[in-house]
């Protein structure tokens, strides 16, 4: 990645990130609707970077139950935005910290499916977003009764790991396709698509964990 490129991705994620968090902490219609357009701009860039048809057919609904599970963990728990918060600065922070870490550090390849990754990478996700979620749950002590406790310790591990593995798949399909991002709309970053890869695995994931866990 160039300098001006890294430059728009930064400035991409100063204003992206607060405008996301705004939409899931206000929740209502505008929640709705901002996933809505999501899950279209999502669902066409599966489609357009899609080759076999039954490929694209079961992306489409796993990215449909994706997106669905999302709306349900918004609406259905009883804590306001705090899941979903949580679920998407595990995920942010996971995406931060293997990008940071793999850049500085380098060293070997993690896997073939995804050339960029490495060991060092895969580490740092873990660590970012370990630390992140500890402060987030500092910052919304005062409104939630909720500790970080050896339970929580582990659902970040597992969220992050299933993220870091929805990115992997997401990064294979782009390498069968031959192309480097699933669009444009994002300067900086690509499509939709490419900035949550890991999040369409890590909240299904996360909604079955929160039905079968008193979190």
């Amino acid at each position: 990645m160039n300098k001006i490129e890294f430059i728009k991705r930064v400035f991409s994620s100063l204003i992206l990130i607060p405008i996301v968090f705004f939409v899931i902490i206000e929740g209502s219609i505008l929640f709705n609707f901002f996933i809505s357009i999501c899950l279209v701009i999502t669902a066409y860039e599966w489609l357009q970077m899609s080759k076999a048809n039954i490929q694209k057919i079961f992306g489409l609904f796993f990215i449909i139950i994706s997106f669905y599970s999302i709306f349900k963990i918004r609406n259905d728990f009883n804590h306001d935005y705090f899941h979903i918060l949580l679920i998407a600065i595990i995920c942010i922070s996971t995406d931060t910290g293997g990008y940071i870490f793999g850049k500085l550090l380098k060293g070997p390849k993690l896997t073939k499916l995804s050339p960029k990754k490495t060991y060092a990478g895969m580490f740092g996700s873990f660590i970012l977003s370990i630390i992140i979620t500890i402060i987030f749950f500092e910052l919304t002590s005062k409104i939630y009764n909720f500790k970080y406790t050896e339970e929580t310790f582990i659902f970040v591990l597992l969220v992050s790991l299933v993220s870091q593995i929805g990115d992997i798949i997401i990064s294979y399909f782009k390498r069968l396709s031959k192309i480097k991002d699933t669009g444009n709309i994002i300067p900086g970053h690509g499509g939709i698509l490419d900035r949550i890869d890991g999040m369409i695995f890590a909240y299904p994931f996360s909604y079955l964990v929160f039905l079968n866990w008193n979190f």
